[in-house]
């Protein structure tokens, strides 16, 4: 499998682990400086966004992907992923969105880490 393929997977798991509410599969994707950037402009930090999974700000039910891009660059990568989500966040009730993520990646000891997120609607 190539590393473009690799990293498609990893976007993959990264849902089903939000799905799911694997916070330890979540954390091995992660790199130990991830950040992520929600559309609303707030930034969190690894620990800040899974205590929003664990304590449900954030709940996600499904995710269908429409487009998975990756571009890697020796030991660093991005990729944009878009997907179909179903979810509930910050209080709000359950509904469909369509969410693009903006990562970037970098690899450690031969697998590749997410090393930040951006998320906005397409």
């Amino acid at each position: 499998m190539g590393e473009e393929a690799k990293i498609s997977e990893l976007y993959k798991d990264y849902w089903d682990y939000m799905i799911e509410k694997n916070i330890e599969g979540l954390r091995n994707l992660m790199s130990s400086d991830y950040c992520l950037y929600h559309m609303t402009g707030v930034k969190q930090s690894a620990d800040e966004f899974i205590e929003g999974l664990k304590n449900g700000t954030f709940y996600y039910y499904s995710a269908e992907h429409d487009d998975i891009v990756v571009s890697v660059d020796g030991d660093v990568a991005t990729m944009t992923g878009k997907s179909r989500v179903v979810a509930a966040v910050y209080g709000g009730g359950k509904r469909s969105w369509r969410l693009q993520g903006d990562f970037t990646l970098r690899k450690e000891n031969e697998n590749w880490k997410f090393t930040s997120s951006r998320a906005s609607t397409y």
